[in-house]
């Protein structure tokens, strides 16, 4: 099994920035994609960003040139940096990784999520 703690989120002012942190630990072999999610009250989750082991990112519209994704291989560590933030920001974060294990070949894992807030 794999899990996934998240952490980083927080209140925050628009325009500030915040940094989540997702760690994965458990019986891995490799990790393939990392993801951020988030969901808002009353909608959908969406991808937010992705980053796959090669290194190739992938950004929503609505948060390309203020979010960044990144990864630490050897610390089984997805990080997702938030700058310029606005209120329509404001969701639980989940973090979601596709790996495999002793048990499976390729599998989805996620993280319990954690709540950012942007409001003045």
């Amino acid at each position: 099994q794999v899990q996934l703690v998240e952490s980083g989120g927080g209140l925050v002012q628009p325009g500030g920035s915040l940094r989540l942190s997702c760690v994965a630990s458990g019986s891995i072999d490799s990790i393939f994609t990392m993801d951020w999610y988030r969901q808002a009250p009353g909608q959908q989750r969406e991808l937010v960003a992705s980053i796959s082991s090669g290194g190739t990112t992938y950004y929503t519209d609505s948060v390309k040139g203020r979010f960044t994704i990144s990864r630490d291989n050897a610390k089984n560590t997805v990080y997702l940096y938030m700058n310029s933030l606005k209120p329509e920001d404001t969701a639980a974060y989940y973090c979601k990784v596709v790996a495999r294990t002793r048990e499976s070949l390729r599998s989805d894992y996620w993280g319990q999520g954690t709540q950012v807030t942007v409001s003045s």
